[in-house]
């Protein structure tokens, strides 16, 4: 039997209500979140004295006397207090597979069957004296210093109250995004399974898995990340979106979080954002002197477009980010639209897309133009309207940054094509077109020399006489790069121009091969070249190289 048919039954068979109204305020509830009892007297069905004396009494259940020095704190602070505190209810005793709890709110079973999912056991009510559980209530979450609180009217009136951070799931949660941080990763993966509920953090690139908790704590970790991310607890058949912030090590960080109903349970993904890590300068990218000369001339030109292409976790973001904070003076205003914005950079207008209201990447990239930008940064061109918009904004003296979903730098030009935009406006606009994507680099702290080996002369394409001396090198794993051999990562990038012979090319609509191969004749080096080349220097090994250009 589902919750509301359990609610509808137990109203009904009091008799104060009739079906029209339990439906209605159930409805209300779902909106609102409040709760029931207090919908109940807000719509004018219940009046304070029925919910209180008189309901209490039509069930038969007589509130009991509690006194709060007797309630066991380590079953308290199983529940977090925002919860204890809006729904008043309080744990009075932990037994093995079950939480007895305490409520002055006879309507109150539905909270306790959500609640069930946050401590990971069956939970059983006792209804108490009002003036028992407010005593209960101020002395375990409640800080000393904080003021009187009316908890009548807790529910609307509390906004934030401090955690007790002795709570075992708080712990559990804490130690889990601690231990992310430590290790540098950027994701953690909260994901259940049929027989175990894992845990893994993306670092460098690659997932590896940790411990994680028993199956039984699922829903209460999910629960409680789910609390601090500031996401609906109650909906799990919905993806949602969260953001927490916190701090580590004197470092401000914020903790993207989206979940995604599975059949096992939500899957729960935190993007972890190191303001840092976006500040790196242009140098710390990995442009080889060549690249990085002609990259910053392009990044200062007046007019005209600028494309960085890659997959999903390329680097596109930082790329952009640096290069913004690279070229923003005062003398410029730079607007960017994002989805979503991943750091405020200082002195730079950045505005969010919200769909749901109709502010698109198109929409807000026609408002920005009246504005008056000198530089305008957008996130991702997606579709032809906003392709169109850039185009034109281009072609009327502003500088755009944007990215698109290619697999290589020549493919950006034939996207753009078969996105609608005329070959003639396209080689009139794009000023260049950067591909990339990230490898790992050698861990410094155990890189060691070996000499290279055949296969690998092959694949470097090298001559007998240039492999005399050569030595390669690996990372051999240690502690400081938890075994692997690699610690951090560096980009590996193609850059291809606009000549005035490509240009010549696109506006004849000659096929992306052919563009290739005249830039290749003029210099121009693929994403495995510059690769390669980076393992010739030690940065990186040819392993890792085609890993993530094969």
């Amino acid at each position: 039997m589902k919750k509301q048919d359990i609610v509808k039954e137990v109203l009904k068979n009091i008799g104060l209500l009739d079906n029209k109204q339990i439906a209605h305020a159930l409805e209300e509830q779902g909106q609102t979140k409040e709760r029931l009892a207090s919908v109940f007297v807000r719509l004018g069905y219940l009046s304070n004295q029925d919910v209180g004396k008189t309901l209490v009494s039509q069930i038969g259940i007589l509130p009991i006397a509690v006194d709060f020095r007797k309630i066991e704190k380590k079953a308290a602070n199983l529940l977090p207090s925002n919860i204890a505190l809006s729904h008043r209810i309080i744990p009075l005793k932990h037994e093995t597979d079950k939480l007895l709890m305490g409520t002055d709110d006879p309507l109150n079973f539905l909270a306790a069957l959500n609640i069930e999912k946050i401590v990971g056991m069956s939970v059983e009510l006792e209804l108490l004296r009002t003036k028992d559980l407010d005593q209960a209530l101020r002395e375990f979450y409640l800080s000393k210093e904080d003021k009187p609180v009316d908890f009548g009217r807790l529910s609307d009136e509390v906004k934030e109250v401090k955690s007790r951070e002795d709570a075992p799931i708080i712990k559990l949660v804490n130690l889990i995004i601690n231990e992310a941080v430590k290790r540098r990763a950027s994701d953690i993966h909260l994901e259940p399974l049929e027989t175990k509920f894992r845990v893994r953090y993306r670092i460098d690139g690659i997932l590896h898995e940790v411990q994680g908790p028993p199956m039984r704590l699922e829903g209460s970790v999910i629960s409680r990340v789910k609390i601090m991310a500031g996401m609906d607890i109650a909906e799990k058949r919905l993806p949602l979106d969260g953001r927490i912030k916190i701090m580590f090590d004197k470092k401000d960080l914020d903790l993207r979080v989206s979940s995604l109903p599975g059949i096992h349970g939500e899957s729960i993904v935190m993007r972890i954002l190191d303001r840092s890590s976006f500040l790196v300068g242009i140098e710390e990218l990995g442009f080889l002197p060549d690249q990085r000369k002609d990259f910053e001339r392009l990044i200062n030109l007046s007019n005209g477009m600028l494309l960085v292409t890659g997959p999903t976790g390329s680097g596109k973001t930082t790329t952009l980010y640096t290069t913004l904070s690279r070229i923003n003076q005062k003398e410029r205003k730079v607007i960017t639209i994002e989805d979503p914005v991943e750091y405020q950079l200082d002195g730079i207008n950045q505005v969010q897309v919200k769909p749901q209201i109709g502010l698109t990447f198109a929409s807000g990239l026609r408002s920005m133009l009246r504005q008056a930008p000198d530089i305008i940064m957008v996130g991702e061109i997606r579709d032809l309207e906003t392709a169109q918009i850039a185009i034109q904004s281009a072609l009327t003296g502003h500088l755009i940054f944007s990215t698109l979903h290619t697999n290589d730098a020549v493919s950006a030009v034939t996207r753009l094509v078969d996105m609608g935009i005329k070959p003639y406006l396209v080689a009139s606009t794009v000023q260049g077109i950067l591909a990339q994507r990230l490898v790992r680099t050698i861990c410094p702290s155990c890189r060691e020399a070996y000499k290279i080996s055949e296969e690998e002369k092959t694949i470097l394409s090298l001559t007998p006489e240039e492999t005399k001396d050569l030595e390669l090198f690996k990372g051999k794993g240690c502690p400081s790069c938890n075994f692997t051999g690699f610690k951090g990562r560096i980009g590996i990038f193609e850059l291809l121009t606009l000549s005035d012979k490509v240009r010549d090319m696109v506006l004849n609509d000659i096929p992306s091969s052919e563009i290739l191969r005249s830039a290749k004749a003029s210099g121009f080096r693929t994403l495995k070249e510059d690769g390669l080349e980076k393992v010739k220097r030690g940065y990186t090994t040819i392993q890792e190289v085609m890993r993530v250009t094969q």
